[in-house]
C-alpha cells in the first residue's frame, strides 16, 4: 500500500500526486494538463474536423479493401469506444469491416450482449479468436505473483498481438481502433500501467513465475507492430474517432436507443478482470485510481466538470459486496483459493523496473513520435 502522506491535487483536473512523476506549475496545474494544451490541442479539433477528411480516409480504406470481402478490421471489446466506432464505420464511413474479437476468458455478460447487438444490428460478420485458457491462466497468475501493478498485461497483449498477426497473415491493410483523444487525452502514468506490448518483460515475468511455456499464447513486440507492419507490410492503424466530435455520453445514448446497448459503470469494465483490476486491485494495493485519468480527460474535453469528478471520486469504484463477489470470481476462475489471492494482494509491491524490459526502446520511440507529432493518448 502507498503511504498516507498528503496528496497534492491539480487545480485544473483531478490528477494528483499518487502519480509520483507528476509536476505542478506555480498555479497548481499539472503537467498532464500542460501536455494537453501544448501538445494535443494544437493538432486536434475537439469539435471535429472537416467531414471531407473523414470521407477521404473512408475512401482510402474502401480502395485498399476493394478486392476482398471486408475492407478493414475493427477490434471489438463491447466497450463504448469500439462499439461507437463500429457504428460510425458502417453508418457514416460506409465501410465493410470485419469485426474482430479476442476472447481471453474474461468477457462480461454485458460485453457479450453488446457485441452481439451491434454485429447483428449492423449486419456484420464477427471473427472471434479464443486464447488458450491454460496458458492465459498461468500467465495471469505469473503477473499476480510478480507483484507489479500492470497485471492486466496478459489480456491486453493478447488482444493486440492476435489482431496484428491476423492482419499480417491475411493481407489486411487497415486496422481501425477506438482509441481517441476525447476520452483518453491523459495517459495512465507509466508506474501505474506499464507498456502492455513489452514482450521482453512479459516473457521475463512468465519465466520467473509461470509454470507453462507460451506455445499458443500470441506474443508481439514494439518493433514488429510499430516498424515492420506499417513500413514493410503497409498496415495502417487509424483512429477515426479523432476525426469527429466524439461525446461519450451522447454516443452511449445513441447506442442504447438504436441497439439496446448496455452501459458500464466505468471505462474498461467490459472485462470481468479489468473491472476487478481497475475497480479494486490497483487502488487497494497501490493507491492508483484510474478514474482520475479517465475523469481528467473528460474534464479537459468539456464532458465533465471537476466538481462532478471529485464527487464521484469520493465514492469507491466498487461496493464491498461487489468486491467480495469479484474476489471470489477471479480466484475461482484462476483455480486458486481466495486466501492465495489475498496473499498476492498483501505481498510487497514491485515495479516494472524490477524486471527485464524494453523501456529504452520505448523511450527512443516516444521521442521520435513526439518529434513527428504522432504520439497518442490512452492505454499503453
Amino acid at each position: 500500500m502507498k503511504s498516507s502522506s498528503k496528496i497534492t491535487l491539480c487545480s485544473h483536473c483531478v490528477m494528483d500526486s499518487t502519480d509520483r512523476a507528476i509536476v505542478f506549475d506555480d498555479q497548481g496545474r499539472c503537467d498532464h494538463c500542460d501536455t494537453y494544451f501544448s501538445d494535443i490541442l494544437p493538432k486536434w479539433a475537439p469539435d471535429g474536423i472537416d467531414d471531407l477528411a473523414l470521407e477521404d480516409l473512408a475512401e482510402r480504406i474502401r480502395r485498399d479493401g476493394s478486392s476482398r470481402d471486408f475492407d478493414c478490421l475493427i477490434g471489438m471489446s463491447g466497450g463504448i469506444d469500439s462499439s461507437y466506432l463500429l457504428y460510425l464505420a458502417v453508418e457514416k464511413m460506409k465501410l465493410r469491416p470485419l469485426v474482430f474479437h479476442v476472447d481471453a476468458g474474461w468477457n462480461s455478460q454485458e460485453a457479450v450482449h453488446n457485441i452481439e447487438r451491434l454485429v447483428d444490428g449492423l449486419g456484420l460478420d464477427l471473427y472471434t479468436e479464443v486464447i488458450d485458457w491454460e496458458e492465459m491462466k498461468d500467465l495471469q497468475l505469473a503477473f499476480f505473483k510478480s507483484g507489479v501493478s500492470h497485471i492486466d498485461t496478459p489480456q491486453d497483449h493478447a488482444f493486440f498481438a492476435t489482431m496484428y498477426k491476423f492482419a499480417s497473415k491475411h493481407g489486411v491493410k487497415n486496422i481501425l481502433t477506438g482509441g481517441n483523444y476525447s476520452t483518453e487525452c491523459i495517459r495512465n502514468p507509466l508506474e501505474w500501467m506499464y507498456y502492455q506490448s513489452d514482450s521482453r518483460q512479459l516473457k521475463d515475468i512468465q519465466k520467473k513465475f509461470g509454470t507453462k511455456p507460451l506455445k499458443k499464447y500470441p506474443v508481439t513486440n514494439i518493433l514488429w507492430h510499430k516498424v515492420y507492419l506499417p513500413y514493410v507490410k503497409g498496415i495502417k492503424v487509424t483512429r477515426p474517432l479523432d476525426f469527429m466530435k466524439y461525446d461519450k455520453e451522447a454516443a452511449t445514448r445513441l447506442l442504447e436507443e438504436r441497439f439496446g446497448y448496455q452501459r458500464y459503470p466505468q471505462k474498461h469494465f467490459e472485462s470481468r478482470f479489468t473491472r476487478f483490476y481497475e475497480g479494486y486491485w490497483l487502488p487497494k494495493k497501490f493507491g492508483y485510481d484510474t478514474r482520475k485519468v479517465q475523469f481528467s480527460s473528460l474534464i479537459l474535453t468539456g464532458q465533465m466538470t471537476r466538481d462532478e469528478a471529485l464527487e464521484q471520486l469520493n465514492q469507491p469504484a466498487m461496493t464491498d459486496d461487489q468486491v467480495r463477489q469479484e474476489f471470489e470470481y477471479i480466484a475461482n476462475k484462476l483455480g486458486i483459493t481466495t486466501k492465495e489471492l489475498q496473499g498476492y494482494l498483501d505481498a510487497p509491491n514491485k515495479s516494472y523496473k524490477d524486471y527485464k524490459s524494453m523501456q529504452n526502446i520505448y523511450d527512443v520511440g516516444a521521442k521520435v513520435m513526439r518529434a513527428l507529432g504522432l504520439e497518442k493518448g490512452g492505454k499503453r
